[in-house]
């Protein structure tokens, strides 16, 4: 299509078309992998829900491929296309919370730095991710593994409602009393059913927590991984913080000798009595000499951002995940193989705990399936010279070759890359079959494609 072929979406939206003649228009088809370089027909900035309903009408009357932007964190970049259309978020950033009712409706195009930073004045918040500037839309959909995992469940879990456009251009709302097997499927079945506009989260009382980071240099990595493993296995559940495996980062706490060296790291924080928080955490001072150490009563919004600065938009990256049922020898030798030859200081290879409340949530409760999953493990390499792009990915690709045959068969969704559609029912294991025939009955012509697909039954 022609750029004045929008010119009928325009005169229908009150947000802003932005097609290849426009000024902003590299601006805003750029989304946060710098490996991603897609020029789509158009971009649909929307500003409320009757621009979203245009859009996906528009983009299916005249049969373009849609793309889904909020936060635009997808490692694959399924927030844009090539000659299609993007509906993109970025100006619908509203939260308002109900503190009376611990709840809270974010906007599509909220990110998780904006989610708490709204929710913690009121000392509430709910289960968010680990770097601030990803989208509560795209995490939320895919589970949702962050801090608070442990003891208040996924993302997904604490979703109350959402407001939902689907294939058709109808608005409808999905919860537990409407639309239920919509809801069901939203909770980590991704953006294949509709375009959820706004989402309703259940809160939780949670303020300033007793966390940060401790940094081992990677020749303690066994005996930390060792305690880490029996650590968690039966922690309260207040504790949540994971283990990776990481370059030293150029921060105060750790002697610059350090500082791009193979390093074992432990992030996190305790949302209990700051007391016994400090206890918690003691062990993994004792266990071996730490290189750097940053502990302390930390605000939830400080511990979520912390990685942040490390994260610019444009660096590339490339991504593989798995989940494990634990955290076994084998599991931590490769870890440690790999990294000795970790590529960049921006690469994170993390094992987040998933126990605790994700595992009092049955298989087939939600879409996501993995329950009985004690880590889901993100190798997510990015780093900034384009003249790497092979070496970064064959760094991913060996190491997820030996770390797969240890684990459950599949990864989690929101770490999982573009060449892995293939692997798309074992994502979802058990669940497949009920996805797709959700799918069926609410996009049975799959509009809604440019994602980790499942495509309608039959």
């Amino acid at each position: 299509m022609d750029n004045s072929s929008f010119q009928a979406l325009q005169e229908k939206v009150r947000g802003h078309v932005i097609t290849s003649d426009h000024a902003d228009y590299d601006t805003a088809r750029a989304v946060f992998n710098g490996m991603i370089d897609k020029r789509p027909a158009a971009i649909l900035r929307v500003s409320q829900v009757a621009d979203v309903m245009a859009g996906v009408n528009f983009a299916r009357d005249t049969g373009l491929d849609l793309a889904l932007r909020g936060g635009g964190h997808s490692a694959p970049g399924f927030g844009t296309c090539d000659g299609g259309l993007v509906i993109d978020f970025t100006g619908c950033r509203g939260v308002r919370v109900d503190p009376a009712n611990a709840t809270a409706r974010a906007e599509a195009g909220v990110t998780w730095a904006d989610f708490n930073h709204a929710t913690c004045a009121f000392g509430l918040a709910t289960t968010g991710g680990i770097i601030g500037s990803t989208g509560v839309a795209g995490l939320t959909l895919g589970g949702g593994i962050g801090y608070l995992a442990r003891k208040y469940g996924l993302s997904c879990d604490n979703l109350k409602s959402a407001d939902v456009v689907t294939a058709d251009g109808k608005f409808l709302v999905a919860s537990d009393t409407q639309n239920e097997d919509l809801f069901w499927a939203l909770r980590g079945g991704t953006g294949n059913f509709g375009v959820v506009t706004s989402f309703e989260f259940n809160l939780h009382p949670v303020d300033v927590l007793y966390g940060g980071v401790i940094i081992h240099l990677l020749e303690h990595a066994d005996a930390v991984a060792r305690l880490y493993r029996d650590y968690i296995a039966t922690a309260p559940e207040e504790m949540g913080v994971f283990l990776g495996f990481h370059q030293g980062p150029p921060v105060p706490f750790l002697p610059e000798e350090y500082h791009g060296k193979p390093v074992v790291v432990l992030v996190g924080g305790w949302a209990g009595p700051h007391d016994e928080g400090e206890r918690q955490w003691q062990p993994f001072l004792d266990v071996a000499p730490a290189a750097g150490s940053f502990l302390g009563p930390i605000p939830y919004t400080v511990l979520n951002t912390l990685f942040d600065p490390m994260y610019p938009k444009g660096l590339q990256a490339y991504w593989k995940s798995a989940f494990l049922p634990r955290l076994s020898d084998d599991v931590v030798r490769v870890a440690e193989k790999f990294g000795e030859a970790i590529p960049s200081v921006q690469t994170a290879n993390h094992f987040y705990p998933i126990n605790g409340a994700v595992q009092r949530v049955g298989r087939d409760a939600t879409a996501f399936p993995y329950r009985d999953a004690d880590f889901a493990v993100d190798i997510a390499c990015h780093w900034e010279d384009p003249a790497d792009n092979d070496a970064n990915r064959k760094w991913v690709r060996d190491y997820y070759a030996e770390l797969h045959p240890l684990g459950s068969g599949a990864g989690y969704v929101n770490f999982l890359d573009a060449d892995d559609q293939p692997h798309i029912e074992d994502t979802y294991a058990g669940n497949y079959a009920r996805l797709a025939q959700v799918k069926a009955k609410y996009d049975p012509g799959n509009l809604f494609h440019i994602n980790q697909n499942i495509k309608p039954a039959g």
